[in-house]
């Protein structure tokens, strides 16, 4: 059980750690097995998050109903005014496809317990109020038509139903709680086609024996043999999910989730958006680090785009199209060290991504491995090289940076790219004194 003075970011933050809890059992399924129905998961690296609710017609973060204290009964008004616009899923997908995504996971049910979907367990659902229909058949019928692959956001915790608070006190409001969930996630894994991801969120209030994950995680496994699913039933599973930061999982497939602004659902007022060069450098830094990343829209309550998301993910989109190598397919990479470029790697070819762009000379301090060429990924023009015992120099570039955000040098090597700094630092000839 959840204390009630932590704070969201400590609950996610216990959360995305909690594979490494030894109480939690690994859901049977082989290594073998797993890699077998991640191939294209760790091929993607770059997949869209939509936060789309009752919230949206509010305007004011998808955690309204909770930190404003808004009654229920109030709160569910909402539905009457929820009215979105003639398939908006097929911008979202348009858009997602346009900058390089290759995965969408929306939200079908948030914690404000409303479903998109159609249910035979609530009438709180799209199809049975003003919205007239089921939103998650839209979606994925946007995602196919785009060749990207489906994803499901399945909140645990629920706000909305009787049972969602004190099924953790009431043995006979837990059974009829975790039956409701359990219902409703046979229902998304059978009357939508093929899903690719299950992404639950926020397990709160019951441990992993209370909510029957291990046996509801196997209910969606028989009807969904490929599918993959996170960590957050309090059931490690898959992958690991570290919200609104990147951090690598030792041993463990992992996803970074983020916002480009500070809001999860729509929030008309919030204007800290991230520009496209901060988008693009998170997602080179999950994919060295062998990650995925997520990056989420919350569109409007009739289910348009904020124009800033368009903007950036058209960004992303025109830099993905010509320097999608260096992300897609890549492998985890040990070379890290520079002041103004990452780097990716996909086995011999070191992808050196300047995002402060130095002039006509870019190096390599501690490069170990041969380099046998380079050019700029995006154009393939040739670039000069120079490389000596501690650096390697790219020479002839032009003074301004000729891509944007960040433009590529792609590195062939005669193996493996390696980096010694240290080396650098204790053997590089000093001065005599």
């Amino acid at each position: 059980m959840i204390h009630p003075g932590f704070s969201r970011r400590q609950y996610l933050k216990l959360v995305s750690a909690a594979p490494a809890a030894s109480a939690l059992a690994m859901q049977p399924t082989s290594e073998a097995d797993r890699e077998r129905r991640m191939k294209w998961w760790h091929e993607a690296r770059f997949g869209m998050f939509i936060h789309w609710g009752l919230y949206s017609v509010l305007g004011r973060h998808e955690w309204a109903m909770e930190q404003e204290g808004i009654p229920v009964a109030e709160y569910e008004k909402l539905a009457t005014q929820f009215k979105p616009k003639p398939t908006p899923a097929k911008e979202w997908a348009a858009l997602a496809k346009k900058a390089g995504m290759k995965y969408m996971v929306m939200t079908t049910k948030h914690h404000e317990g409303f479903c998109h979907f159609n249910t035979s367990t609530t009438k709180y659902c799209a199809p049975k109020t003003a919205a007239g229909r089921d939103l998650v058949k839209e979606y994925v019928d946007a995602v196919r038509a785009e060749g990207l692959r489906v994803g499901f956001y399945f909140s645990l915790m629920d706000w909305h139903h009787p049972d969602g608070a004190r099924c953790v006190k009431d043995e006979q409001a837990r059974r009829r709680f975790v039956d409701y969930v359990h219902t409703q996630a046979r229902e998304l894994m059978t009357n939508y086609g093929k899903i690719d991801v299950l992404w639950y969120d926020v397990p709160w209030p019951l441990t992993a024996e209370g909510w029957e994950s291990e046996k509801m995680n196997a209910m969606v496994r028989k009807l969904q043999p490929d599918i993959i699913m996170n960590n957050r039933s309090k059931v490690p599973e898959d992958f690991d999910t570290p919200e609104q930061r990147i951090e690598a999982s030792k041993g463990r497939n992992w996803e970074a989730c983020m916002t480009m602004n500070d809001s999860w659902g729509y929030h008309k007022a919030d204007d800290n958006w991230k520009s496209p060069k901060a988008c693009v450098r998170n997602l080179l830094t999950c994919a060295r680090q062998g990650g995925n990343y997520l990056l989420n829209i919350g569109p409007t309550a009739d289910g348009s785009i904020p124009p800033e998301s368009v903007k950036i993910l058209t960004a992303v989109g025109a830099w993905t199209a010509k320097n999608g190598a260096a992300v897609y397919g890549t492998d985890p990479c040990s070379v890290s060290r520079s002041n103004y470029m990452s780097f990716t790697r996909k086995g011999n070819t070191l992808f050196a991504n300047v995002h402060f762009w130095p002039g006509s000379e870019v190096a390599i301090g501690g490069l170990r491995s041969k380099v046998l060429s380079a050019k700029l990924l995006a154009t393939g023009a040739p670039v000069k090289f120079e490389q000596e015992e501690f650096r390697v120099k790219f020479t002839g570039l032009p003074v301004n940076a000729p891509d944007s955000p960040i433009t590529t040098i792609a590195v062939e090597c005669d193996g493996e790219p390696k980096q010694d700094m240290n080396r650098v630092r204790e053997e590089r000839p000093r001065l005599q004194a």
